[in-house]
């Protein structure tokens, strides 16, 4: 289960994708998490996902 927190959610979801999985795709399939959700949740608050540093700027 995901943090319902924005704020929570981006620290959660960039510490996931730095210590254990290569791409915001990747998380969503392991943690079946549904990634538009993250997205959506993370742009709110101006933050969106880069591919190449594989986290949320």
């Amino acid at each position: 289960m995901l943090p319902k927190d924005p704020m929570i959610l981006l620290s959660f979801v960039n510490m996931k994708l730095r210590d254990f999985y290569g791409s915001l795709d990747v998380l969503c399939e392991e943690l079946d998490a549904d990634r538009q959700e993250i997205v959506q949740k993370l742009s709110s608050i101006g933050y969106h996902y880069d591919g190449e540093k594989n986290q949320f700027v």
